[in-house]
């Protein structure tokens, strides 16, 4: 898989609303993160990016829409899988390089199947260069938890 990322092309039609556009940082490919979390729960979901289009087209459709970088296309989640995300609301970030974005989650978010992308297990803190990751000692506790 290669690093560059083409940038999605310009879409004729309706844009996204330039006072939004306008407080947007993105990359150099036109992307910016977007993270999905459960509105009434708080759970996070995934990671995805968007673009211009891809908010415009979630907030004017309330189903959320992700650019895949790997497949170079539009995807509006569950379109295929049935795992759908409807938008409750959305919001930037005080940099503008990211957005927010509540949604309610039918069944698994990630593309494993997992209703998370994010339920790998818990990394452990305190872990530096040298100690090898998942080691315990006494001051460090178990995987995932802080040194009490």
């Amino acid at each position: 898989m290669t690093d560059e990322v083409p940038a999605p092309a310009a879409t004729p039609g309706p844009v996204l609303a330039p006072a939004i556009a306008a407080r947007l940082k993105r990359d150099e490919h036109g992307l910016f993160a977007a993270i999905a979390q459960q509105h009434d729960t708080g759970e996070v979901l995934m990671l995805a990016w968007m673009d211009d289009e891809a908010l415009r087209r979630t907030l004017a459709t309330g189903r959320v829409t992700y650019w895949s970088r790997s497949r170079r296309e539009y995807w509006t989640k569950g379109a295929t899988s049935g795992n759908v995300q409807v938008l409750k609301s959305a919001a930037l970030d005080c940099d503008g390089d990211a957005v927010l974005l509540k949604v309610d989650q039918s069944g698994g978010a990630c593309h494993t199947g997992d209703r998370t992308c994010f339920d790998a297990g818990a990394l452990p803190l305190g872990a530096t260069a040298g100690k090898v990751v998942g080691e315990a000692s006494a001051s460090q506790g178990t995987l995932g938890e802080s040194p009490a």
